[in-house]
């Protein structure tokens, strides 16, 4: 499913964020990047959705190498990632209902079909009640659950989560992780970056351990 061969990338100001880096995540796996700050986890997330391209090696999803896309190809490409952002990114002049209802407006559903897949969405993350609210009217943890319905309301094949529960009180880590877990049982390829030790030696999923761009460990836990 996604394929990293000899992967470096290089920004402008000559410091390399990520060097030869070799990984394959097959499809439905369930992985978390873990490792310090500046090690290079958000580059990595964002090769898989052509938002960064390597300065060296390819990057392949279903086989295709996505480093040779012409710029036109890249939407498609994205139509079947669900990314959650470290700072959501959600839109502050749309509703919850309008921010997680974005991809299906691209993907042209119509308008009930639309509201139906929101709302049970929505129900899902507990935030029913708050669709026709704007997003600066939530708290953290409700802004990350719209921003993680977002992500998942076109059923993708890959779901990319940078420091999905980060800040986050247990509980709504708790809820976090069970949409993950549940999406990834659905199908969905998930690839976690996180900082956080507890969630990753509870889980006993596959730990991909990046320090100064490099993969230090590759481990897979006990399912």
């Amino acid at each position: 499913m996604i394929q990293f061969h000899n992967v470096a990338v290089t920004y402008q100001n000559e410091l390399t964020a990520l060097h030869d880096i070799n990984l394959k995540i097959p499809k439905g796996d369930f992985v978390f990047l873990t490792g310090p700050s500046g090690a290079g986890k958000s580059t990595l997330l964002k090769l898989v959705y052509a938002a960064v391209l390597p300065s060296q090696g390819q990057v392949l999803i279903d086989g295709q190498n996505i480093t040779r896309f012409p710029p036109t190809k890249i939407p498609f490409l994205r139509r079947g990632i669900g990314i959650v952002f470290q700072d959501f990114k959600l839109l502050p002049t749309r509703t919850v209902q309008e921010n997680v209802a974005i991809a299906l407006e691209v993907l042209g559903w119509g308008r009930r079909d639309m509201a139906k897949k929101v709302y049970y969405l929505l129900k899902q993350m507990h935030l029913e009640h708050k669709l026709n609210h704007p997003p600066l009217r939530l708290s953290g943890g409700e802004q990350q659950r719209v921003a993680l319905a977002r992500a998942l309301v076109n059923d993708p094949k890959i779901l990319l989560a940078d420091e999905p529960t980060g800040n986050l009180d247990d509980e709504n880590k708790e809820h976090i992780l069970t949409i993950l877990k549940e999406a990834n049982i659905r199908g969905t390829t998930v690839v976690v970056a996180t900082h956080d030790r507890r969630l990753i030696e509870r889980e006993h999923r596959r730990v991909v351990v990046l320090d100064q761009g490099r993969i230090r460990e590759d481990s897979h836990g006990a399912q």
